[in-house]
């Protein structure tokens, strides 16, 4: 609704990398090296494919008078990234590339099947394998820049309870629902493209004898393992915990509609067709300090820190020894 080993052929052809010819390497050439890093044309290439991409499903092009800009900032952010990744400890690779492993197998889950997954990849400009490399070092980058945040800019639990105190309104939480929910899609659960309008009426037939088995009684969890196509909740029995605001409009409005027990009439969202039971609402309430404690800590460690990230960012491209060695023409990068 609303997370290795290398065989030996793959070895062999990660070493053949460096066997390139004269020809391949003037093809190729690098824009910017320094200590342990170097940075090719291929890469900023394909960073600015992938930027180009992300604009297309924005409905939006890159204008050619800002391209020489958005090339120049990937180059730039290329280097830091090297960098910083560089500072990784093993500790912190293994446990971004853990992360990774969880972020795909959730998207995965998210989408329904195989089909839809790697098409949301593909329009994103990127594969399976390069998506996974993408997280995992976009873990590693948040893990080491805070613990450069936490040495450079150290937050006390002092200034943490003061924050805390003069921001009480911050730390209440909203009301919630925890309510379960039958979805039985109008979309092709391959393609994600709407359904004809006679597959949606059979669809909504459907749906009505289920609700009527609801309306009776019957275990709703097990109805929703049995006929709910939320990928996201289906193996909980459609189980939710949420804010308002978190949730599509239609189905926030019938979901705090609803009392203790109570089972919705039919929902129709932009997902399809709906059913709700209510299980429980849970209270506002105040956040004690030492339940966000250490969030709020990090929380303020990174504003700090942002005051004296563009120096911070210099200073380590200084002592890289970073050199920009042939900035590539603007044209030459194509979406």
């Amino acid at each position: 609704m609303k997370t290795k080993s290398l065989c030996l052929a793959a070895l062999a052809l990660m070493l053949g990398l460096f066997r390139g010819s004269a020809a391949e390497a003037v093809a190729d050439p690098v824009l910017a090296k320094g200590k342990g890093f170097e940075i090719k044309k291929s890469e900023v290439d394909e960073a600015f494919r992938q930027t180009a991409a992300n604009a297309r499903l924005r409905g939006q092009t890159i204008p050619d008078s800002q391209k020489a800009d958005i090339v120049n900032q990937l180059l730039d952010r290329l280097v830091i990234t090297r960098i910083l990744v560089g500072k990784a400890t093993a500790a912190e690779k293994a446990d971004a590339a853990k992360k990774a492993d969880e972020f795909v197998a959730n998207a995965r889950k998210q989408a329904g099947t195989e089909e839809i997954f790697k098409h949301q990849v593909t329009q994103s400009g990127m594969s399976v394998e390069s998506l996974q490399n993408r997280y995992a070092e976009q873990m590693t980058l948040e893990m080491v820049v805070e613990r450069e945040a936490a040495a450079l800019t150290p937050i006390s639990d002092e200034k943490a309870r003061e924050f805390y105190t003069e921001n009480a309104s911050k730390f209440s939480k909203p009301e919630q629902l925890r309510a379960s929910h039958i979805l039985i899609t109008t979309q092709d659960l391959k393609s994600g493209e709407p359904l004809a309008e006679a597959q949606k009426k059979e669809k909504k037939k459907l749906m009505e004898k289920v609700l009527a088995r609801a309306k009776k009684g019957e275990d709703f969890g097990k109805l929703a393992k049995e006929f709910s196509e939320d990928p996201g909740s289906k193996d909980s029995g459609g189980e939710y915990t949420f804010p308002r605001g978190q949730m599509v409009p239609e189905f926030e409005a019938a979901a705090f509609a609803l009392k203790p027990n109570e089972v919705s009439d039919i929902v129709t969202t932009q997902y399809g067709y709906h059913i709700i039971k209510l299980s429980e609402r849970i209270p506002a309430e105040k956040v004690e300090y030492e339940k966000v404690a250490e969030d709020l800590k990090k929380t303020l460690r990174r504003q700090a820190f942002q005051a004296q990230q563009a120096e911070f960012f210099e200073r380590i491209k200084f002592e890289a020894e970073t050199k920009i060695l042939s900035p590539a023409s603007p044209a030459s990068f194509k979406p």
